[in-house]
């Protein structure tokens, strides 16, 4: 395990090195760090991250964005979701997968109340409907793990949230 500093990550090129598979779910919450260092975290890093793991001889990218990315969205969120899968793609990975899920059920350390309250709700209409809001953290875990072990269906594969569920099982 290597700790970097994401300010200073082409220091750290070396951590990117030799590695077959590449796995990325780094995000952040405007709330947490403003337009700007959600911009910073969620796009500039992870496009940044893709680029030294391509350049240390990673084949594979797997990705974790979010339902309703598009580069072109009126909502920051989704808009730097989709603009950093572009940006992903674009680095030239062998396989790149990109997992789109909806809402992540999971427990956290910090205090979400708004969160919380949607999860409670999301979680008894996951119930009925258990694909269709929402995925567990582990479920999306193990699609991500899952993806890598099939053999590759073209150059890049998006999965939305239904996808993942199925896969997840595995």
């Amino acid at each position: 395990q290597a700790v970097v500093d994401f300010e200073r990550l082409g220091e750290h090129a070396a951590a990117f090195k030799g590695h077959d598979v590449g796995f990325c779910c780094l995000g952040t919450t405007r709330a947490k760090a403003g337009a700007d260092g959600f911009v910073r975290v969620d796009r500039d890093y992870v496009a940044q991250a893709a680029e030294l793991a391509r350049a240390g001889g990673c084949k594979h990218f797997v990705l974790q964005s979010s339902r309703g990315a598009n580069a072109q969205s009126r909502f920051l969120y989704l808009r730097v979701k989709g603009e950093v899968e572009n940006l992903v793609q674009a680095v030239g990975f062998d396989r790149c997968t990109i997992l789109r899920p909806a809402v992540l059920l999971c427990k956290r350390q910090e205090s979400r109340p708004l969160e919380w309250i949607t999860q409670q709700f999301l979680g008894v209409v996951a119930r009925v409907c258990p694909t269709a809001y929402s995925v567990p953290v582990e479920t999306v875990a193990r699609a991500m793990v899952a993806c890598v072990l099939q053999p590759g269906e073209g150059k890049v594969k998006v999965l939305e949230n239904g996808a993942i569920h199925e896969l997840g099982k595995a």
